[in-house]
């Protein structure tokens, strides 16, 4: 990646399309550039996780999985190459089961929120799995990578444990689903 940008303005975008790294250009509504756009702002809600003070080695690992989400978007950006790196899953697959092993084993489903913290990862989680769906997509049409599928399935797994964690290291209760919560008593 010789090339930087030299301008942020370039304009030629304005036409409604946006260029791949070979120098083809797409429609902005194309599969490909909303996968990459979801990508994108699920990189943007982890910058906003890491703006809260997260206990130690979490930060370190979002940070992490930020530059794989880059790589990821590029591997989306250049069709064909391989530039995403092969040990990304397994590194997941080890991050949630140590984040996984202090906490309580789950009696009921999570709501997201308890701590801005952990509300954050859970925002960032639900716009990881809107990112997988549109891969998944994106798939059905075109050859995409499956470590790219793997790894967006094993993050959003990551970020729900990162939120319980957070709070487990922060001392705070998860919020529980109850079961007829807004149901009028029967008399």
């Amino acid at each position: 990646m010789g090339n930087r940008l030299s301008s942020i303005t370039t304009r030629t975008g304005d036409d409604g399309t946006t260029g791949l790294a070979d120098g083809s250009r797409l429609s902005k509504k194309d599969l490909r550039v909303h996968a990459m756009g979801d990508v994108d702002e699920l990189n943007s809600h982890l910058g906003l996780l890491l703006t809260e003070p997260l206990p130690e080695p979490l930060g370190t690992e979002i940070t992490r999985i930020q530059h794989d989400l880059f790589d990821l978007g590029a591997a989306l950006c250049m069709p064909g190459f391989d530039v995403f790196p092969d040990t990304a899953v397994a590194r997941l697959d080890t991050l949630i089961a140590e984040f996984n092993k202090p906490l309580a084993r789950l009696e009921e489903f999570i709501l997201p929120g308890g701590s801005r913290a952990a509300a954050y990862a859970h925002i960032a989680r639900t716009v990881c799995r809107r990112a997988e769906r549109v891969v998944v997509d994106l798939k059905s049409h075109e050859d995409v990578p499956e470590e790219l599928l793997l790894y967006l399935n094993r993050l959003s797994d990551f970020l729900f444990v990162a939120a319980r964690w957070i709070h487990h290291q922060a001392g705070v209760q998860d919020v529980q689903w109850k079961k007829g919560f807004n149901r009028p008593a029967q008399a």
